[in-house]
């Protein structure tokens, strides 16, 4: 059992954050390259789950690149815009751009808060799983 975000990052190589947090649970020295992050928390100007510089340096995928820098992960505390996204979800899905440059390097999905988009993607991701066989069902209700 773990009882930290850093605990976590340290346990485990895909990380979602799901927080009120207005301050970063992670930064770049508690995390190890190749890993990837989601933050669901972020979807109104002032919370922050990730820090400046993990976001700075990994492969930034938004949900839209409009709402991004309003209201979610870009948009900085004081209500400037310092970070810029690498891709929406919908360019990286078409094809249109590629993702990390090594398997070394970290990534991070940053929703604003699309729900048929999220609902989209994951059925997509579930779907291939299980097809391929890979990961394993728990009941969290149970």
């Amino acid at each position: 059992m773990v009882g930290s975000a850093s605990e976590v990052a340290a346990a485990f190589d895909t990380v979602l954050l799901a927080t009120w947090s207005r301050r970063p649970s992670l930064g770049l020295l508690e995390t190890r390259p190749g890993q990837h992050f989601t933050t669901l928390g972020v979807d109104e100007p002032g919370k922050q789950e990730l820090a400046a510089d993990l976001l700075e340096a990994s492969f930034l995928v938004v949900d839209d690149h409009s709402l991004a820098p309003a209201a979610g992960v870009l948009a900085g505390a004081d209500g400037s815009t310092r970070i810029t996204a690498d891709v929406s979800l919908g360019e990286f899905l078409r094809g249109g751009r590629s993702g990390r440059a090594t398997r070394s390097g970290s990534t991070v999905y940053a929703p604003v808060g699309l729900p048929w988009q999220d609902l989209a993607i994951v059925w997509l991701a579930y779907r291939q799983a299980e097809l391929n066989g890979v990961g394993s069902r728990t009941d969290l209700l149970a």
